[in-house]
């Protein structure tokens, strides 16, 4: 089905759609099921909505990815979340208090599109959640229990998704002073997660010279792996060069002042 059968779908449909910027509806999330069928692009779905790129994005990585979506699971995981909230906050109860002034509903948005992000470069959703409630907390850090209740998730799939995000170099743990251990990001984690990176490269590198021997110098498929092993050094030599640079100028501390300096 091509994307004009898509929209002539749409049309014929009797369920009331949504306009722009509200709530997406069941017979939408139909349509982007099967864009996502078709092969279609998330752009070229949105438009057939009149919607966002970005919604349709975060739709469909919030649900399953591209090859797992399935329309009426996601509306009803929509509805449930919704439920939740409206569970947490009691009508005509006052909304709870936000540190700095933020905005509760515009926190979680931004939160669903920074797990998008991640989801996109890679880090299943889990991993990308457990991340981005690390990152937008203040404290940069927080124990497991305290995932557990911010992401309303089992304790054991925090463990699994701290277990990979360290394994990646994107957190670390620590003891606070009631010996909880605490899983962090600060500025350093990013100088490890590039090393990590770099030495991944090396890794790639080497075993794509061993291939070379396999191979046969002067065969084709050689010349190719020893190729591949040249460009993959030349990047991760200038990650390492870049990420040191980096920490120097922007995270070392200046010297403080000597006495009676002006």
């Amino acid at each position: 089905m091509g994307v004009n059968a898509m929209l002539e779908r749409r049309d014929a449909a009797t369920e009331e759609i949504a306009m722009p910027g509200g709530r997406l509806t069941q017979q939408e999330r139909r349509q982007i099921a099967l864009g996502l069928a078709d092969g279609l692009a998330y752009a070229e779905i949105a438009r057939g909505l009149d919607r966002p790129t970005s919604t349709v994005t975060r739709e469909v990585m919030r649900n399953g990815g591209p090859t797992g979506y399935r329309a009426d699971l996601a509306h009803r995981a929509t509805e449930q979340r919704a439920h939740r909230r409206k569970a947490a906050a009691p009508k005509g109860s006052p909304p709870t208090p936000q540190p700095h002034g933020r905005d509760a509903e515009a926190v979680r948005e931004y939160e669903e599109t920074f797990t998008t992000l991640l989801m996109q470069s890679g880090l299943p959703r889990m991993m990308a959640r457990v991340l981005t409630c690390l990152y937008t907390t203040d404290a940069g850090s927080l124990t497991a229990a305290e995932l557990v209740g911010r992401l309303e998730v089992s304790p054991a799939s925090v463990s699994k998704a701290i277990t990979f995000l360290e394994s990646q170099g994107l957190v670390r743990r620590e003891r606070d002073e009631r010996r909880r251990e605490r899983y962090v990001v600060d500025d350093d984690v990013w100088y490890q997660s590039m090393i990590a990176a770099a030495r991944s490269n090396a890794l790639l590198a080497d075993t794509a010279r061993r291939g070379v021997g396999v191979l046969g110098p002067s065969s084709p498929a050689a010349v190719r792996l020893e190729s591949i092993a040249r460009f993959v050094d030349f990047v991760g030599e200038s990650i390492v060069r870049a990420a040191e640079q980096a920490r120097e100028i922007l995270y070392t501390k200046a010297d403080p002042p000597l006495p009676g300096a002006d």
